[in-house]
């Protein structure tokens, strides 16, 4: 995992983004930012599995089992987290506080 960000974070999506989908991934618009942003599946897939609840360390694993991948890609799976928060995408939350359902 990225030495960078610790795996018990358990970051959420930003308020108010719009993410739709398009022929080749998922367009994100950020209205706080006024910045749109194109994400593949996989990554789009990580941006919906950060619900606040989620810790890093369990990320991998959901990604793998999603995409049918024989090993887990945590080193991905973690530069693809550290960008979406240093996008603004995600919010780092402390372990279980993820908004209610």
């Amino acid at each position: 995992m990225n030495d960078a960000i610790s795996p018990t974070l358990a970051p959420r999506r930003a308020d108010a983004l719009e993410v739709r989908e398009v022929p080749d991934g998922f367009v994100v618009y950020d209205p706080a930012r006024d910045r749109l942003h194109f994400l593949n599946g996989t990554a789009a897939f990580v941006l919906e599995s950060c619900d606040g609840a989620t810790p890093v360390k369990a990320l991998p694993g959901l990604v793998a089992a999603a995409f049918q991948l024989d090993e887990e890609p945590v080193e991905e799976v973690g530069t693809c987290v550290q960008r979406l928060l240093s996008e603004g995408l995600l919010v780092a939350a402390p372990q279980g506080a993820g908004k209610p359902v």
